[in-house]
């Protein structure tokens, strides 16, 4: 387990005969190189010159950057291979980012996945080479950690509940007393089963996209897709983009909607994994329901302000300098009422917290310029 001091924002809440962890995660671990600053994609033939480029561990790190930076005791379990890549993405996980990664293991002769991602003018391409891991997630990992929360994507191919050597981990852990957290990607194949939606039954929260969400409920507006989707889950969670987000939390009786933060978006890599992260901390932490969808529209809103996953997650170092200014400065409408909506910070940041971490750079040569 890592050493890494970070700032606590769980410490009320530990006690003898806690989890080993806060939250656990499974899934696949991607380099990304990220390359910034492009006025247009190259044409055939053609080369275009980057001014920046990053590089970074991506896929599920993403999340578990993301909830570490947050001060959440973080577990990962992941394949690395043995080229440097793997090794690259190994020792900033555990070393810089302070994850856990002793239910991962490293392959020999197994190239890690890779993925080059260009953001022009706030849209991005990816490019992606990988192969499957060597084996199933539960043989390598076997009993997860006792966590108080795990993070986890639905899937068709891979329900939870069904014994799946892939997702058996995950019902190990729910069975140990984790609540899961569920999130859904986007459909390539256009159908959007709704019974994707079954497997609910076993999550406390879902975590959708609006277009996710309407999709999966066969609904016409946001507020109806979160209403159906309230009926399967404790906690359901629907997020709109600049819109904001609106949540139902069953267990409280809370209902909250949120507009979103107006900033200069300009990649919104990882800002799904950055929201999830949120809403999962200020769950476990038991804030009230519109606290912790104001805490998350405001770390994706600072995520998509730089560029690239998990380099761009936001620590508490970073939310107590936006804090800060928006505390001390701005007399227009808009100034106070974000500085209304986020007044809760103050007890929870009231000065840049010891041990809070900012935004890292990693790249092969530790620097970015991105």
């Amino acid at each position: 387990m890592s050493t890494v001091r970070v700032f606590d924002p769980l410490a009320h809440l530990r006690g003898d005969g806690d989890p080993e962890v806060d939250v656990f995660l499974q899934g696949m671990v991607f380099l990304d190189i990220i390359f910034t600053g492009l006025s247009s994609m190259p044409k055939n033939g053609t080369e275009v010159w980057a001014e920046g480029m990053g590089s970074s561990p991506g896929g599920i790190a993403n999340l578990a950057v993301a909830a570490s930076r947050l001060g959440l005791r973080t577990a990962l379990g992941a394949a690395f291979g043995d080229d440097d890549y793997g090794e690259f993405c190994w020792r900033t996980l555990e070393e810089q980012e302070g994850v856990d990664l002793s239910r991962s293991r490293r392959y020999e002769g197994w190239h890690s996945p890779v993925t080059v991602s260009i953001a022009v003018h706030g849209e991005r391409r990816m490019v992606t080479h990988g192969h499957q891991p060597p084996e199933p997630a539960t043989a390598m990992m076997g009993v997860p950690p006792r966590s108080r929360a795990v993070l986890l994507d639905l899937r068709a191919d891979e329900p939870l509940g069904a014994g799946h050597p892939d997702r058996e981990w995950a019902d190990k852990a729910h069975k140990d007393g984790a609540l899961l957290f569920a999130d859904v990607g986007w459909d390539a194949t256009g159908r959007w089963d709704p019974s994707v939606l079954d497997q609910l039954a076993s999550c406390h929260a879902f975590l959708p996209n609006a277009v996710e969400a309407m999709a999966y409920t066969r609904t016409e507006t946001v507020q109806d897709a979160l209403y159906c989707l309230a009926d399967r889950v404790p906690l359901a969670v629907v997020t709109n983009g600049k819109d904001g987000a609106l949540g139902i939390d069953n267990l409280t009786g809370e209902e909250a909607g949120v507009p979103g933060l107006r900033v200069n978006a300009i990649d919104p890599t990882g800002a799904g994994d950055v929201f999830d992260a949120a809403v999962t901390l200020g769950t476990l932490a038991g804030w009230p329901l519109v606290q912790r969808l104001n805490f998350a529209s405001l770390c994706s809103a600072l995520a998509v302000q730089e560029f690239g996953g998990s380099l761009a997650a936001p620590g508490w170092g970073d939310i107590a300098d936006w804090w800060h200014r928006v505390r001390d400065h701005g007399t227009t409408a808009e100034a106070l009422s974000v500085r209304r909506r986020f007044g809760f910070l103050e007890d929870l940041v009231p000065a840049t917290p010891a041990g809070a971490v900012h935004r890292a750079v990693a790249t092969i040569a530790r620097r970015s310029d991105a």
